[in-house]
């Protein structure tokens, strides 16, 4: 008899770990896909920077470079960059940051409108296109052009409600409601809604908690 796992997925969209756990947590459903458990997935939005204008961006190595210094910021960027091409990605340090309230609106719609499998989508999209790519993830134009090729909505759509408050107010909740239970890293993965994973943890760590599940018949609401 299959099980249901829920998780719930606390990121930040600008955060690298957030990219290399979202591949880490791919590797690891494959992985554990003849088990007999269900494993639905929800992603929540988090802030690392609030401060980050949300009209503005800004020259993401400059920004760096000003928080954390030279020398610890290319420290930073060697390990990040080791650990992304162990998984076969890519994380660059060009283009711009800007705040991601925008983008986070966007994801909770995909939810909405699709589910995990179009929520999933989207945020590889999206991603790529902050990471790989340069893309600014700010710009309403690059926002409408990733939730089309998500199928979230057309371009045309997507101006319309980014232009909107439509689901504002509950990423803005969200992101507090993150803070309120003492989130102030991410990563932050909730199973089941009793146990926390912390960081861009392995595939490994995730397969080692699903296959302890999968041997148990009690679901937690």
């Amino acid at each position: 008899m299959s099980r249901t796992v829920n998780l719930v997925v606390i990121g930040d969209i600008i955060c690298p770990w957030c990219y290399i756990g979202e591949k880490e947590m791919e590797n690891a459903l494959e992985a554990v896909r003849d088990l007999p458990i269900t494993i639905k997935i929800e992603h929540r939005p988090y802030q690392l920077q609030p401060s980050l204008p949300e009209d503005q961006a800004l020259v993401k190595r400059e920004w760096y470079i000003n928080r954390f210094g030279k020398e610890k910021f290319e420290s930073i960027q060697q390990m990040i960059t080791l650990r992304a091409q162990q998984l076969g990605l890519t994380v660059n340090y060009g283009g711009t940051i800007t705040q991601t309230v925008r983008a986070h609106r966007l994801s909770l719609k995909a939810l909405k409108v699709g589910g995990q499998a179009m929520q999933q989508t989207y945020l590889r999209n999206i991603h790529k296109a902050y990471f790989e790519d340069n893309r600014n993830i700010g710009d309403l134009d690059v926002l409408g052009d990733l939730a089309e090729a998500s199928g979230v909505m057309s371009k045309d759509e997507a101006a319309q409600f980014l232009e909107s408050d439509e689901c504002r107010e509950e990423v803005l909740n969200m992101m507090a409601e993150a803070r309120k239970k003492g989130v102030t890293g991410v990563p932050f993965t909730i199973i089941d809604g009793r146990w926390a994973v912390i960081g861009g943890q392995t595939a490994e760590v995730y397969i080692q908690i699903f296959k302890k599940l999968a041997q148990t018949d009690k679901e937690f609401p």
